[in-house]
C-alpha cells in the first residue's frame, strides 16, 4: 500500500521544489546504501560470534566500528544508537574471548 501512495505524489510546480525533489531521490538512494552497508557489517560480526571464531570476530568488529561511526556522523542513525550497538557488539566479542582465558 505504501508503494501505491508513492506513485500518486503530486508534481511540484515551484523550481526550488522540483530541485529539492531531485535531490531527495539521490539522498534517499545514498542513505539506503549506507544503511545496507551498516546492516551487513553488524550481521558479519554477529555471524563471526555465532561461529565462535575469535580472530574473525575481532577483525570484523573493528571494521564494523568504522561503518557504525560514519553512519552516526552522517546523521542516518543517532549517535546514542551507534554507541549502544557498538557496546553490545563489543560485549559479545569479549564474551567470546573470555571463556578461553
Amino acid at each position: 500500500m505504501a508503494t501505491a501512495s508513492k506513485a500518486k505524489k503530486k508534481t511540484v510546480r515551484i523550481a526550488s521544489g522540483r530541485k529539492r525533489a531531485r535531490q531527495d531521490v539521490k539522498l534517499n538512494a545514498a542513505n539506503t546504501a549506507l544503511r545496507s552497508k551498516f546492516r551487513t557489517a553488524v550481521k558479519s560480526v554477529l555471524k563471526a560470534v555465532a561461529t565462535g571464531d575469535k580472530a574473525k570476530a575481532g577483525d570484523t568488529f573493528k571494521s564494523a566500528q568504522c561503518v557504525i561511526d560514519s553512519i552516526a556522523d552522517k546523521g542516518i542513525f543517532h549517535k546514542n544508537k551507534a554507541a549502544r550497538l557498538k557496546s553490545r557488539l563489543s560485549a559479545k566479542v569479549k564474551a567470546l574471548a573470555a571463556p578461553a582465558a
